[in-house]
């Protein structure tokens, strides 16, 4: 969700570098930013505090960003073609409709963010419809239970919980969705690392300046194979320019052809049956 559907990741650096200033710490780098996108929360906090030395407790320090989040977060707005990529997916549930048959496939969509429950809620609030795509048992939130401490990205369990949301929810009669027929959006070095090591293809879309923090490592990164989780088994990984990772600058005039995606035109949306309902598949994500 974060740096991916909603333009938060600059939100997060501004709350950090507020606290930074205070103590009289440097703006927070790129370089270290990127380590810490995708993560978990505690996971992260713990890889900024072992940067940053500030000289407050991690519970002070909690308690500040906690406040400037709050603050800021409800200024976030969907990042750039976000809005019509969520809208076309949605408006796939059509081809369910008896009179669609043999038209197209529905693309079934699940939400698996990083960002726990609390900041979901605030940085959403602004946005309900947007994320009304996500149906509520299809989302997995980064303190979600079922997500084992130590697992989240770059691990891929966030992923394969998403997309047993998917399956568990599935109409009666049709076939479970297998992982390499779903396409993870992610804008993270570790979430990339993350679809890839749960066996599905990647879309990755990230910060300007988180891409030009990596500049040269491209090939890596959309292979899974930056590192992030350490040392694992490489038939985990992808290969280079396999075809099963695809690098874009934004979400806008998505190539939705070249995954076999057949968006129904808008105005099937006057249609009255669409309004019964109130992605192959796709496991959306962002930090």
């Amino acid at each position: 969700m974060d740096g991916l559907l909603l333009d938060t990741e600059d939100i997060y650096t501004l709350c950090i570098n507020i606290i930074l200033e205070k103590y009289g710490r440097s703006n927070l780098p790129w370089s270290i930013k990127a380590r810490l996108q995708g993560r978990p929360g505690p996971d992260a906090n713990a890889l900024f505090h072992d940067w940053a030395k500030l000289p407050i407790s991690e519970a002070d320090y909690m308690a500040q960003y906690s406040a400037l989040q709050l603050k800021h977060f409800p200024d976030a707005k969907p990042l750039p073609g976000v809005e019509e990529l969520l809208g076309n997916l949605g408006r796939t549930r059509w081809f369910e409709k008896p009179k669609a048959q043999g038209q197209g496939h529905r693309v079934h969509i699940a939400l698996a963010t990083s960002s726990n429950s609390t900041n979901f809620a605030v940085k959403s609030k602004n946005w309900t419809e947007l994320f009304a795509v996500f149906e509520s048992h299809r989302r997995v939130l980064g303190d979600d239970p079922r997500v084992q401490p130590g697992r989240g990205k770059p691990m891929p369990d966030i992923y394969l919980l998403a997309l047993k949301t998917i399956n568990d929810s599935l109409p009666e009669g049709e076939s479970p969705v297998t992982p390499e027929e779903c396409l993870v959006f992610e804008d993270s070095v570790p979430g990339v690392e993350a679809g890839r090591r749960a066996g599905m293809r990647v879309v990755w879309a990230p910060h300007p300046m988180l891409k030009k923090e990596y500049e040269g490592r491209e090939k890596d990164i959309l292979a899974g194979r930056i590192g992030e989780a350490g040392a694992v088994d490489l038939h985990q990984l992808g290969e280079h320019d396999d075809g099963w990772a695809d690098y874009y600058p934004d979400l806008l005039n998505f190539p939705y052809d070249k995954y076999g995606i057949i968006v129904p035109p808008a105005e099937i949306e006057l249609d009255p049956s669409m309004n019964d309902d109130v992605c192959e598949d796709i496991v959306a994500e962002s930090s």
